[in-house]
């Protein structure tokens, strides 16, 4: 479901021109970064489960943390994009350019790139205990309970690294649309109101259904936490979110569904 709805979401977008906007192009570069993350981490799992293989893989760690990190931010300036379109729609072509758009993916990509060296650098020189066998997937969290050493330094990096990929991006997330609800709120077009909230909320349900899960898995101390907990929590951010980011666009967007009716005319009229 994760591979069809966000592969059908990039297809849709680079097909139909009324979605070539800076919005959409954020948006399919979200549904690129969900499709490369399900294809990540879902056949590690699959291979766990199957073949009972529970050995950690450093390299579906390193591409892990290399895109959590980068969704972060990418949700982050999809919020600016609203706020700029809503709040300053005069200055929104100079501000959200196509220049504009290419530096904040290009940026997402290497801040999550380069945190994620940090900590795969780190995981290979920490000495693990007993069978290496992890519960389920090469998290951070999981890593760290197979560990021999005293890890409470690094846990702290990763309380600081977690603050700033997910707690920052997070501020500027809610004060984006705090700004927004208060412009919505002065707008004196019910229509223009209604399809402000309906963006906007459809964002914030992303965000939430993404950061709260990794804000608990990652700021709580691990004595409050259990590994049941955690495997839990990570289903969300792993698997849920990548399924349900493209049935929540399309379904709460109008301009999404309207593609798809076009799209599916036009398929029709071929097959005709």
């Amino acid at each position: 479901m994760a591979l069809f709805g966000n592969l059908s979401m990039i297809l849709l977008i680079l097909l139909d021109t009324h979605l070539h906007t800076p919005m959409y192009f954020l948006l399919s570069q979200l549904s690129l970064m969900d499709l490369n993350y399900i294809s990540t981490i879902a056949p590690k799992m699959a291979s766990n489960f199957l073949l009972g293989n529970k050995s950690p893989s450093l390299g579906v760690g390193f591409f892990f943390l290399t895109l959590a990190g980068a969704e972060d931010l990418l949700l982050a300036s999809m919020a600016y994009d609203r706020y700029v379109a809503i709040c300053f729609p005069l200055h929104y072509p100079i501000h959200m350019s196509k220049r504009a758009c290419v530096l904040m993916i290009a940026g997402s990509w290497v801040m999550g790139s380069i945190n994620s060296c940090a900590h795969t650098a780190y995981a290979l020189h920490i000495p693990y205990c007993h069978s290496r066998a992890i519960d389920h997937f090469c998290d951070v969290p999981a890593m760290l309970i197979l560990a021999c050493i005293d890890t409470r330094v690094y846990e702290y990096t990763v309380f600081v690294s977690t603050t700033l990929f997910l707690m920052l991006p997070f501020i500027g997330i809610a004060y984006s649309y705090g700004r927004v609800l208060l412009a919505v709120h002065r707008m004196h077009s019910a229509e223009g109101r209604k399809k402000a909230y309906s963006t906007c909320s459809t964002h914030l349900t992303v965000v939430t259904f993404y950061s709260a899960p990794f804000a608990y898995t990652y700021l709580c101390p691990r004595s409050l936490r259990s590994p049941t907990e955690d495997k839990f929590l990570a289903v969300f951010y792993t698997i849920l979110t990548p399924m349900l980011n493209p049935i929540i666009y399309s379904l709460r967007n109008k301009e999404v569904m309207g593609a798809l009716r076009r799209m599916n005319h036009r398929i029709l009229s071929v097959k005709m």
